[in-house]
């Protein structure tokens, strides 16, 4: 944890993370509107009485903007987790077993691999219509696991054949155990940078349904936002604050988390921390050491 805070792209990266997170869970004593409500004038524009203005119908849009996070963050978080354990899960049992398992679960991640995550979640949304948030994350997590079952069973494949690990197949530990706290723990880097990826994926993706339509339209959050505010022609009409609002926050809150995703991606790969050697070359060059 010490390595990640000295990190100035992990440090930024949780910053803006937590408040994004901070704000959503203190929305209701952030704004004194209820987002689902007629609260001024239609495409009212942004004042002290709506600092972010107002939707076609009269909703207050910062109220509408600080409790979708709550929905927005709920499907990232809650679809991430989702796809990390049963990615890093089936990696890990794939590597490590070898044979038979390791050939049944390469084919099905293989053929997840190979129908387009896209179309086939568009198709899936479609054909339950209104899909709630819950919905979306349960397919997000169904669908798109197979990218980080593929990379963890990679890595296990490697540590599998470390030394600690032989010693404790020669000692008689059981599998579940060996996986468990001997590779598990070697393979965390990996987790993490699946995590992070996946995250941003189904916050992205969920926005881009809910965008399209396939989304409920009752749910608050980012994507329902941007569909409302499309549907209601909001830039033809000059309601900037409407559709804009979400886009920067989703940017923002990707922002944060792709920060993180390659501050971790540093510490787990020593070859590209090249801040310490780009100062150390600058010192040379400006002190004369450094010239040919």
């Amino acid at each position: 944890m010490k390595t990640l805070l000295r990190n100035r792209k992990a440090l930024v990266g949780l910053v803006i993370i937590a408040f994004i997170v901070l704000v959503a869970i203190a929305a209701p004593l952030l704004t004194q509107y209820d987002p689902a409500a007629r609260t001024g004038r239609p495409h009212q524009a942004p004042s002290l009485d709506h600092i972010l203005g107002t939707t076609r119908i009269g909703q207050d849009v910062f109220a509408r903007l600080i409790y979708g996070a709550r929905t927005s963050l709920a499907v990232g978080f809650g679809a991430g987790l989702l796809i990390t354990l049963v990615g890093t899960a089936l990696g890990i049992i794939s590597g490590y077993r070898g044979g038979k398992t390791d050939e049944i679960i390469s084919f099905f991640t293989n053929m997840v691999l190979v129908v387009p995550n896209l179309p086939l979640l568009l198709v899936l949304a479609a054909f339950i219509g209104q899909a709630s948030p819950l919905v979306i994350a349960l397919i997000l997590g169904a669908t798109s696991w197979a990218w980080g079952a593929r990379v963890t069973r990679a890595e296990t494949l490697s540590v599998k054949q470390k030394d600690f690990v032989k010693s404790a197949e020669m000692m008689g530990e059981p599998q579940w155990r060996i996986m468990t706290f001997e590779i598990f723990p070697n393979v965390i880097s990996i987790v993490g940078i699946n995590f992070i990826g996946s995250v941003i994926f189904a916050i992205i993706t969920e926005a881009t349904l809910e965008f399209l339509g396939l989304g409920d339209p009752r749910a608050i959050s980012w994507g329902t936002m941007l569909y409302n505010a499309q549907k209601a022609s909001a830039l033809s009409v000059g309601a900037w604050w409407d559709i804009l609002t979400p886009c920067f926050a989703l940017a923002f809150l990707g922002i944060g988390m792709s920060l993180l995703n390659f501050a971790v991606d540093e510490i787990a790969n020593p070859r590209l921390r090249t801040g310490n050697h780009l100062k150390r070359w600058s010192l040379l060059v400006r002190t004369g050491e450094g010239r040919l």
